[in-house]
């Protein structure tokens, strides 16, 4: 029942932390890859264009396979990686709390890091590599040797 209840709360905390990188990523994917790079080379981001095609790709794409629990582990580095990135390049300087403070992104940047690497048995990639690896593992070694 314990399991059942983690793995709920893994799909929640997972829903919650797609939807809020899906809404940040729609808003970019509306503005375009050249806006978006624009706004990235006026913050000082390095590659601007590079990070805005990475940025818009983990934000929508990455977050519809986070919600399905589709390749979780490289969309939960992708995570950390945009959080890192908006961190150092965009809030930084206002500090941890307040306006335009950091603790959103760390907390999401954060969250979708462990939930990337602990996401589940309720996602595709439980059903689809786990469930195959779990029943091979057990059938070779109940295999006499």
């Amino acid at each position: 029942m314990f399991a059942r209840l983690q793995d709920v709360a893994a799909l929640l905390g997972r829903l919650a932390v797609a939807i809020v990188f899906l809404a940040h990523g729609l808003q970019k994917w509306d503005s375009g890859v050249s806006a978006t790079a624009s706004g990235f080379e006026s913050m000082g981001i390095p590659l601007p264009t590079v990070a805005a095609v990475f940025t818009i790709l983990v934000e929508v794409v990455g977050s519809i396979a986070f919600i399905l629990g589709l390749a979780l582990p490289l969309v939960g580095l992708g995570y950390a990686v945009v959080g890192i990135g908006a961190t150092l390049g965009v809030h930084l300087d206002a500090g941890l709390t307040g306006q335009g403070g950091y603790e959103l992104v760390l907390v999401l940047a954060g969250a979708g890091l462990a939930l990337g690497f602990n996401g589940g048995r309720i996602s595709l990639d439980h059903l689809l590599f786990w469930s195959k690896r779990k029943h091979r593992v057990g059938n070779a070694e109940a295999q006499p040797a």
